[in-house]
C-alpha cells in the first residue's frame, strides 16, 4: 500500500477584517495553517514567515525518524526570524502567529501545534479535535473552572497563552507523531472557522462533501454565512491509497499556498542569512608563537616538524576531499533574474567560488510565489542534476 494526500487549501479575509493575516499551505507531504496577529503590519508577516519556513519541507524525502526533527527545526527557524524582524523594526513589536502543521512520512504524520488553530481528524465517521487550544479559556476548561459550553461564548476566548512570537525565549510547541491510514480525512483551520461553525456542522460537511476543494469551499462558506468576524483559512487532506486507485492516477502534486503568504511581497527579509553571508564568517586562527630553539643535529632538529607536516598533509587531503565532494552536488539558485541550476555548493572561500552554472532555465524568479523566491534566494540544495530539474519543474507549476 502506497499512501498519498489528496489536498486543498482555501482562505478568505472574512466580512469584518480589512486584511488577511492567515496563511495556509497544502502539498503532497505538508499541511499547515498559521493565524497571524499583531496589527495590520505584523500578523500577516508572522504567518507568512512561518509558512515559508515550513514550505521548505515540501518535496523533500523525510524518513520516519527525521520528519519530526525537521518539523521542529523549521518552526525554530521561523521563531528566530520573527524575533529578528521585530528587533529590526520596532513597529512590528508584538507580532506573532499560531502554527498547526502536519508533515507526512509514509504512513506516519508528524504534528506541530502552538496557539488556537486546530487540527481535526475524521475517521470512520467520527470527528476528533486532535489539537488542544493554547488559550486562556481552554486553561479554565482544563482546570475545571469553566464548562465547554460556556467557553464557546466567553469574552476572552481569543486570548492566547502561547504563540510563535517576538519573545526571544524557548516557546513550548506541542509535538506528536500519528499513524494514519487510507480513508482518514484531516482538516486544519484557523479560529475564524472553528470559532463560528459548530463541530457537528463541521463533521456533517466533511462527511457529505467528498472532494477536498469543494469541502474546503463549503466550510469557508459556512463561516462567511455565520458572519466571519475573523479571517477564515481551511486546509483539507485526504489520506488515499494510490495503489487502490481504479485509474492508477494519484493525488495532485502542485502545492497550494493561500492567505497572506500567497501575496506578492517585494520587501526584503530583514536579517536573513544568505549562503554568502554564512561563508563570509570564517573563524580566525592564531599563529603559533616563534620561539628560539638551540641548534640540534639530525633527528632532533627534524622531529618537531614531523607532526605539523603530517597535520598539514591531513588538512590538504581533507580540503581536496571536501572540494571533490562539493563538485558532486547541485543546487537551484538565481542568475540574472532566472532560476538556475548550479553544480557545486552555494559557498565561496575567499576568491574561490565552489559552484558553476549548469543550466539557466526560463523561469523568472520574480514570477514565483514569495516563499519560492525566498527558497531560491537561499539556494535549494539537492544531490543530483535530475533532482535539481525536478525542483525547477515544481517551481514552474506555481504555488
Amino acid at each position: 500500500m502506497f499512501l498519498g494526500i489528496h489536498f486543498a487549501a482555501r482562505s478568505d479575509v472574512g466580512l469584518v477584517r480589512s486584511s488577511n493575516q492567515d496563511s495556509g499551505f497544502a502539498g503532497p507531504h505538508l499541511l499547515a495553517v498559521a493565524d497571524g496577529m499583531g496589527g495590520a503590519a505584523g500578523g500577516d508577516i508572522a504567518s507568512s514567515i512561518a509558512i515559508a519556513r515550513l514550505a521548505a519541507l515540501e518535496g523533500e524525502a523525510h524518513g520516519p525518524d527525521d520528519a519530526l526533527d525537521e518539523l521542529k527545526s523549521a518552526i525554530s527557524d521561523a521563531h528566530a526570524q520573527i524575533v529578528m524582524r521585530a528587533r529590526n523594526d520596532p513597529e512590528l513589536s508584538g507580532l506573532g502567529t499560531t502554527v498547526t502543521a502536519l508533515l507526512r512520512s509514509g504512513a506516519t504524520l508528524s504534528m506541530a501545534h502552538i496557539g488556537d488553530s486546530r487540527a481535526y481528524l475524521l475517521r470512520d465517521g467520527v470527528l476528533d479535535q486532535v489539537t488542544t487550544d493554547h488559550s486562556f479559556v481552554q486553561h479554565l476548561v482544563d482546570t475545571g473552572r469553566l464548562s465547554v459550553a460556556d467557553a464557546e461564548h466567553h469574552p476572552k476566548r481569543s486570548m492566547l497563552l502561547r504563540v510563535l512570537g517576538d519573545i526571544d525565549a524557548d516557546i513550548p510547541v506541542d509535538i506528536s507523531v500519528r499513524e494514519t491510514r487510507a480513508g482518514d480525512r484531516w482538516m486544519l483551520c484557523s479560529d475564524g472557522l472553528s470559532g463560528v461553525v459548530s463541530k457537528d456542522t463541521i463533521r456533517e460537511t466533511m462527511l457529505e462533501v467528498a472532494d477536498p476543494g469543494d469541502c474546503a469551499d463549503a466550510l469557508v462558506g459556512l463561516a462567511l454565512s455565520a458572519g466571519a468576524p475573523d479571517n477564515v483559512t481551511c486546509v483539507i487532506g485526504d489520506i488515499v491509497d494510490i495503489d487502490a486507485s481504479p485509474d492508477g492516477v494519484g493525488p495532485p502534486t502542485a502545492s497550494q499556498i493561500v492567505g497572506s503568504a500567497a501575496r506578492d511581497r517585494r520587501k526584503p527579509s530583514a536579517g536573513g542569512d544568505t549562503p554568502a553571508g554564512k561563508a563570509a564568517r570564517l573563524a580566525a586562527r592564531e599563529d603559533p608563537d616563534d620561539e628560539d630553539e638551540p641548534a640540534r643535529d639530525g633527528w632532533q632538529r627534524l622531529r618537531p616538524w614531523i607532526l605539523p607536516f603530517v597535520v598539514l598533509l591531513a588538512l590538504v587531503g581533507a580540503a581536496w576531499g571536501g572540494y571533490w565532494w562539493s563538485q558532486q552536488q547541485y543546487f537551484v539558485g538565481e542568475s540574472d533574474g532566472f532560476v538556475t541550476i548550479y553544480r557545486g555548493i552555494p559557498e565561496s572561500l575567499g576568491s574561490l567560488t565552489l559552484s558553476t552554472v549548469v543550466e539557466k532555465t526560463g523561469v523568472p524568479v520574480d514570477e514565483l510565489a514569495p516563499y519560492q523566491r525566498e527558497r531560491v534566494s537561499d539556494a535549494i540544495r539537492v544531490g543530483t542534476f535530475e533532482q535539481a530539474t525536478a525542483v525547477v519543474a515544481s517551481l514552474g507549476t506555481g504555488a
